[in-house]
């Protein structure tokens, strides 16, 4: 049955951002993202007028659209002092931002409604070392994946205009047991359980790459190096 999910608290936030330099380094990102105040076209690659500067690790149909939740802010706040930055949505390169549903209650594959479109939880967020720039903290990605307070992602199944203050309506659960939470605690905590790894490369609503860095940990039976991915080395 389709229902809203317990976001009554607040009117959905849709953010989007614009290529530009990254504050303390040489870089461009668009993580610094600003509400939107008007209907936008949700498509396949995302909202209209949102951009990413590095296409071969942000972006594209199954990082569609980044949800992170609010609720985490306060937990930032206590972790990081009162930065400005966790003042209002955005600060994590967010699309979507609401109170009321995290990496707990959602599962990879929940078929939402948002306005005129229909979107997927596609994989969870992979920190990145833009973070640490963001932020001014030199770990801040490494803390971001620590906490499991990631965010994630949907791919779009139907294009559509959505609107801020749309409601996320769940249509469909088509692996529940599959939390984020779940997720994330299989592939950067209790890192080589077979069965979870298992679980996970047989996962077809989740995104192609997941499953194939579990279907790597099965065959090589070691963990995957993330640092140069947190740091920015290459």
């Amino acid at each position: 049955m389709t229902q809203v999910y317990a976001r009554n608290i607040m009117p959905i936030t849709l953010l989007t951002g614009s290529v530009a330099p990254l504050a303390g380094s040489p870089a461009t990102s668009a993580i610094a993202k600003t509400p939107a105040a008007s209907p936008l076209w949700l498509g396949t690659d995302g909202l209209q007028g949102d951009a990413q500067a590095d296409r071969r690790v942000h972006g594209g149909p199954e990082k569609a659209v980044h949800h992170y939740p609010l609720d985490h802010y306060t937990a930032w706040r206590t972790d990081l002092g009162a930065l400005p930055l966790l003042d209002a949505p955005g600060a994590f390169g967010e699309n979507i931002s609401d109170l009321g549903m995290t990496e707990d209650r959602v599962a990879v594959g929940d078929i939402f409604r948002l306005g005129g479109a229909l979107i997927q939880v596609s994989q969870g967020r992979q920190p990145c070392w833009k973070l640490n720039h963001r932020f001014g903290v030199p770990d801040m990605a490494r803390r971001v994946q620590g906490t499991g307070r990631t965010g994630w992602y949907y791919r779009v199944l139907q294009p559509g205009m959505v609107a801020p203050g749309d409601d996320l309506q769940l249509i469909d659960r088509l692996a529940p047991e599959w939390t984020l939470r779940r997720l994330w605690r299989a592939m950067y905590v209790d890192r080589l359980n077979r069965a979870e790894l298992e679980g996970i490369a047989a996962l077809d609503v989740l995104a192609e790459g997941w499953r194939r860095h579990a279907r790597r940990r099965l065959d090589s039976g070691r963990v995957e190096d993330w640092r140069p991915r947190l740091e920015g080395r290459t």
